[in-house]
C-alpha cells in the first residue's frame, strides 16, 4: 500500500517564494507597523515584518535616548513597533525606525497639550544669548530670556520647569516655551471670584491701581475704590503698599484680574474715611460684600 504525499512536505522553497509574490505586501514611507527582531548586526538590527525581505533599522534609528545596546534593549525575538521611515529598495527592504516613532507620539503629545493649553516640563540642558535650551520627552525646546521667572541661568541648569507653549510647529521641529505664562496660569487657577486676597501696590495710573497677586497683577478701577468718588489716589495709595482687595472677576484668556475695594464698604465714602478700618476688618465683610456683587 502506498502511502499519500504530506501535503506540508510536497510545499517546496519555489512554491513558498511563489506564494510570497503574489501576496501583495504594501510597505510606504510613513506607516507605522509591528515586527519581530530578527538578527543583530554590527551596524543595526533586522525586523521580520512579514515581508520578503527583513526589515533594518540602524542603530542610531533602533535605539531611544538612554539606550547604548541593541541586544539589551532589543532581544532576539521582541515584538516591537517601527516606522517606515524610507520604502522598498531593490531587494524588498524597507528602513526602520523606533526613535523617529517615538519622536512622533511625542509631538502628538504635546500638540494636544499646546491646543488644550495644558503646560509640559523642560529639563534645562544649556544656554544663549536668548535665553535657555532644554529637554521636554526628548525634544528641544527653548524659553526667551523675557519669559524666565528666574533670570539667573546659572540656577536654572538642570532644573525641572513648568512651561506653556508660545510657539508650536512640528515640521519646523520648533518648541518655544514660557515659564513665566505656566507660572501666571497657575495662579489664576488657585484665585476664585469673591475671594479676600492681599497684594502689593504696582503701579498708580489716573485711572486705578495695579496690585500684584502671588506674580499676577490686578486692576482695582478707580470706579471700585469708593462708593464715593476719590479725589487723589496717592492719598490712600503708595507704590509697595499692602493692600486686602476683593476679586470681583477673572479673565483667564486675557490674564486679567478685577478688584473691588468699593465692595468692603459699610457705607459710602467709608474707604476714603476711615481706610484702615476697612481693611483690618476686611474678612468680617467679605459675606456681605459677596451679596452685594451677587456672588452667593
Amino acid at each position: 500500500m502506498t502511502a499519500e504525499p504530506n501535503p506540508a512536505i510536497a510545499f517546496s522553497m519555489d512554491d513558498f517564494e511563489h506564494a510570497l509574490t503574489e501576496h501583495d505586501y504594501h510597505f510606504e514611507q510613513g506607516q507605522v507597523i509591528t515586527g519581530k527582531i530578527f538578527e543583530h548586526l554590527s551596524d543595526g538590527v533586522l525586523v521580520d515584518i512579514g515581508g520578503k525581505s527583513p526589515g533594518f533599522s540602524p542603530l542610531r534609528d533602533a535605539l531611544l535616548a538612554g539606550e547604548t545596546d541593541a541586544h539589551t534593549a532589543l532581544p532576539v525575538g521582541e515584538t516591537v513597533e517601527f516606522l517606515i521611515v524610507r520604502g522598498q529598495n531593490a531587494e524588498g527592504q524597507v528602513t526602520l525606525s523606533r526613535r523617529k516613532l517615538a519622536e512622533q507620539r511625542v509631538w502628538e503629545d504635546l500638540a494636544q497639550a499646546a491646543e488644550a493649553g495644558n503646560s509640559v516640563q523642560m529639563r534645562v540642558t544649556g544656554s544663549n544669548r536668548g535665553g535657555v535650551t532644554g529637554d521636554v520627552q526628548g525634544l528641544r525646546g527653548f524659553i526667551p530670556n523675557s519669559h524666565l521667572v528666574d533670570k539667573n541661568i546659572d540656577n536654572l541648569m538642570g532644573q525641572l520647569l513648568t512651561v506653556n507653549f508660545l510657539e508650536f510647529d512640528q515640521e519646523r521641529r520648533k518648541l518655544v516655551l514660557s515659564q513665566r505664562y505656566a507660572a501666571q496660569a497657575e495662579v489664576m487657577r488657585r484665585l476664585s471670584i469673591g475671594s479676600l486676597v492681599s497684594g502689593t501696590v504696582v503701579n498708580i495710573k489716573p485711572y486705578g491701581v495695579f496690585i500684584e497677586l502671588d506674580g499676577m497683577t490686578g486692576l482695582l478701577h478707580r470706579s471700585q475704590i469708593s462708593a464715593k468718588p476719590v479725589d487723589q489716589l496717592e492719598a490712600l495709595f503708595s507704590i509697595g503698599q499692602t493692600v486686602r482687595v476683593l476679586i470681583t472677576d477673572i479673565e483667564e484668556n486675557n490674564s486679567r484680574i478685577s478688584l473691588s475695594l468699593q465692595a468692603l464698604e459699610k457705607f459710602p465714602g467709608e474707604v476714603i474715611e476711615q481706610f484702615d478700618a476697612v481693611q483690618t476688618n476686611a474678612e468680617e465683610r467679605v459675606e456681605a460684600a459677596r451679596k452685594k456683587l451677587n456672588l452667593v
